[in-house]
């Protein structure tokens, strides 16, 4: 009779990925899902390994992200982090948001598994480009933000 084993499955087992309840609930309940009327910012990002999409749009207020919303294909990790992500940005100023990276977002989540790390980047790299197009837009392309705060 073979020996019983006390096994605890972890993210690196093949075919199974455990999320937590914050990031479950972010995946079910998508926060900030759809697009912002009239965006002061738009931006699709991809990522070519995967296949997941997000497209961004921003609406920026005295300086600050005040509507970031996202439509996206892609894995429950990435629909969840990319919610998360919008929950982090909104309220920022420009050059915080532009601060902000994946390491934001995981922390946020309270964590995700190792090998969904990557989900995390679409939202941010989505937010970095679409404020990129509001400075843009607004004839200031330097893209560090910090001139965007008189504008708008």
């Amino acid at each position: 009779m073979p020996e019983e084993r006390s096994y605890e499955p972890d993210e690196m087992d093949t075919g199974y990925i455990y999320y937590n309840e914050k990031v479950i609930d972010h995946f079910l309940n998508p926060r900030n899902i759809g697009e912002v009327e009239n965006p002061d910012g738009v931006a699709t990002v991809g990522d070519p390994i995967c296949g997941d999409f997000l497209r961004a749009t921003i609406r920026v207020e005295d300086g600050r992200v005040r509507e970031f919303k996202f439509l996206t294909q892609g894995c429950p990790g990435a629909i969840a982090t990319s919610s998360i992500a919008t929950e982090v940005a909104i309220g920022k100023t420009l050059p915080e948001a532009l601060e902000l990276n994946d390491n934001d977002v995981v922390k946020a989540a309270g964590g995700i598994p190792a090998r969904k790390v990557h989900c995390s980047l679409l939202a941010i790299r989505a937010l970095h480009e679409a404020i990129r197009d509001y400075l843009a837009r607004q004839g200031n392309g330097k893209g560090d933000g910090h001139e965007a705060a008189d504008n708008h």
